[in-house]
């Protein structure tokens, strides 16, 4: 496309998108029907079983189905062959039965399958449960699974993309209007318990409690995150509670900011749990806490700077703890009599997978798994003892080498604000000598970190360095990783001191060669989308940028999100009082001052930050004669995650960034 051209709404005839669509093919087509992007490792007690989630792709149609894997002499092997996809692979206390979840019944509502005695093939199904299943934990005896299960209008968090579990209509005519009224039955979350020996499924939670995540704590209590309503925003002041099989409730523990990872001692006698600053459920990095199950007294354990993203008991008196600190990934294990601390793991390699946190689990002698990976090493399931790693099997294939031929390197890197904080990122570069093209990529959150990814975790990473571009993935205040007083750093000054955070790392990479000052762009997700729209808005510098799923007008975004409550906290503004931040920071009352050309993109089905938010932007610019395009994919919610309607956004990414400061 050239400058000053329309934006096309078919792109698939054209040489851009045919060059997209090759990379992508000679990237995955070397893996359909095997699995990649696995998350999710679970290793027996006894470490002689290990299962992961995998995403599997015959094409590039759609989104791709997911299955549970084992590790079989080096090599991954399905666990079940029925249809479906399948997730959530946990085993039995003993090792003998592997419960995972499955939506095989009903495509996009999962239940509950088990397979016992280590046998692979079909698996029995348990009986369903109202809603779809989201998470599964047994009970430390062994006799009981508990699930946490979603209402099929349930909310889905940004990071899970949007929207609910289940669009409304549900075969519906096309005429049905959408309705937003009282809540419904719907949009709960409860939870359930399955007795392996008999078959019985009970409800555990009672009606008009809203139960986020749970673990047990013992064999006959639940530690749960609830909250008396269901509303997403609504997790954001939710407590950690106790729940008795006989639905009896007592709130044991309340906090300033949030909860998660909720989990008990196999004796019943401590409750652990984060404590973090988060801006996304499910996206937890803080502290960690022991509370004494009937007292309620609070031990904080120093884990020495690691934020707590994966909890897991291994006996009454060891909790294994999986992390980050600064870029690396940490795991470690807690002995509860005298709290000592032994780390098991430290790392610059990620240990999450595809998950978007560090994540581990333990074995009875204190090993632990994970999934390894970098930006240039593949994704590999390792076990991890005292005498060093052995790996179980890798997803390395013909595609991963060719990524790795076209994807250039990456090198971690720091550099200070202007207020003297020392500010962390990970830069990707091609081959040869700079200056390059620089792209700033912007995280999401803002509480959530770069780490040592495999494609940095976003797809048109790699892609714009195999055109010749170099991308810088900050880590500003208010990351993950650096602990609770960086984290909520940002709190209360979302596009304050961080907008400085991002320039001072240009102004870092220009004086060290790497950067082409002429040619600097963004591109961000989410907050990252906020954050493309702000910085344009308040240096000249840019010559392009790519908001997606942005929040730029946070009067609207009040009434419209459904995490409004969030944002106004997180920038301690009231929508209603002229003046807040709410009116100074929303990029779209400072339109005037962009001049940077602008490629606005959203989906339709965003409930986090809604289309309008692209398009009110998207309109002021062009009000004020500044290039700039809409993209709105009407099947995407919080992001775009589908194929082919991400080969048509990698495409405009690329079109968008080539025409306002090519390469070459």
């Amino acid at each position: 496309m050239g400058k000053g051209s329309a934006l096309p709404a078919d792109l698939r005839a054209t040489t851009q998108y045919r060059k997209v669509l090759e990379y992508l093919r000679a990237l995955h087509g070397p893996g359909f029907g095997r699995p990649m992007n696995i998350r999710e490792a679970q290793v027996s007690y006894d470490g002689a079983s290990a299962v992961v989630t995998a995403d599997v792709m015959a094409d590039l149609e759609g989104a791709p189905r997911t299955a549970v894997y084992t590790a079989v002499d080096g090599r991954f092997r399905p666990v079940s062959t029925g249809g479906g996809s399948a997730r959530s692979g946990r085993f039995s206390p003993d090792g003998r039965t592997l419960a995972f979840l499955s939506d095989r019944g009903e495509d996009g509502v999962y239940q509950l399958y088990l397979l016992v005695d280590g046998t692979l093939g079909e698996a029995e199904r348990a009986p369903a449960v109202p809603g779809t299943v989201e998470y599964l934990h047994w009970s430390p005896d062994g006799r009981r699974i508990l699930l946490g299960v979603a209402g099929l209008g349930a909310d889905l968090s940004g990071g899970q993309g949007s929207g609910t579990n289940r669009g409304s209509g549900g075969g519906a005519p096309a005429w049905f209007p959408k309705v937003d009224g009282d809540v419904a039955d719907e949009a709960w979350r409860s939870l359930w318990s399955y007795t392996v020996a008999t078959g019985a499924l009970e409800r555990v939670s009672p009606q008009g409690l809203n139960c986020w995540e749970a673990g047990w704590c013992g064999p006959d209590r639940i530690a749960a995150i609830t909250s008396d309503s269901p509303g997403e925003d609504d997790w954001y002041g939710a407590v950690l509670s106790l729940i008795g099989l006989d639905g009896a409730v007592r709130t044991v523990l309340d906090s300033e900011v949030q909860l998660g990872l909720p989990t008990g001692s196999p004796d019943g006698r401590w409750l652990s749990v984060a404590e973090a600053v988060c801006s996304d459920r499910w996206l937890v990095a803080g502290d960690l806490l022991l509370v004494d199950a009937d007292s309620g007294a609070v031990r904080r354990i120093d884990t020495a700077g690691t934020d707590v993203t994966r909890l897991e008991w291994i006996d009454a008196g060891r909790l294994g703890y999986v992390g980050v600190r600064h870029l690396d990934s940490v795991a470690g294990v807690v002995r509860t009599g005298d709290g000592r601390v032994t780390e098991a793991l430290s790392t610059a390699k990620s240990c999450g997978g595809t998950t978007f946190h560090p994540d581990g689990s333990f074995t009875a002698d204190g090993r632990v798994l994970t999934i390894q990976e970098s930006y240039e090493l593949p994704q590999q399931l390792v076990l991890t003892a005292a005498d060093g790693d052995q790996v179980l099997a890798s997803v390395a294939d013909p595609g991963t080498d060719y990524l790795r031929s076209v994807a250039g390197s990456a090198q971690a890197l720091s550099w200070s604000a202007p207020d003297g904080t020392e500010i962390e990122g990970i830069v990707c570069k091609p081959a040869g000598d700079g200056p390059f093209p620089l792209v700033v990529n912007i995280h999401g959150g803002p509480v959530w970190g770069f780490r040592d990814t495999w494609s940095m975790s976003y797809p048109w990473v790699p892609l714009l360095v195999s055109r010749g571009y170099a991308v810088l993935n900050p880590n500003p205040r208010g990351s993950s990783g650096r602990g609770q007083s960086f984290a909520g750093a940002v709190v209360g000054d979302m596009g304050g001191a961080d907008t400085h955070d991002y320039l001072s790392g240009i102004d870092a990479l220009v004086e060290r060669g790497i950067a082409d000052p002429a040619r600097i762009g963004l591109i961000g997700r989410s907050y990252g989308g906020f954050m493309s729209s702000w910085l344009v808005t308040q240096d000249t510098r840019f010559a392009a940028a790519v908001p997606l799923a942005p929040v730029t007008d946070w009067y609207s975004q009040s009434f419209t999100s459904n995490i409004a409550a969030w944002g106004n906290r997180f920038l301690d503004a009231d929508p209603e009082q002229p003046g807040t931040r709410a009116h100074t920071r929303s990029p779209v009352l400072h339109a005037g001052k962009t001049r940077t050309p602008c490629l606005n993109v959203a989906g339709a089905l965003d409930a986090c930050t809604p289309p309008g938010q692209a398009q009110e932007f998207h309109q002021a610019l062009r009000a004020r004669g500044v290039p700039s395009g809409l993209v709105i994919y009407p099947q995407e919610g919080h992001g775009v995650r589908a194929y082919p309607a991400q080969i048509d956004f990698l495409t405009r990414v690329l079109d968008w960034f080539e025409r306002y400061m090519p390469a070459v």
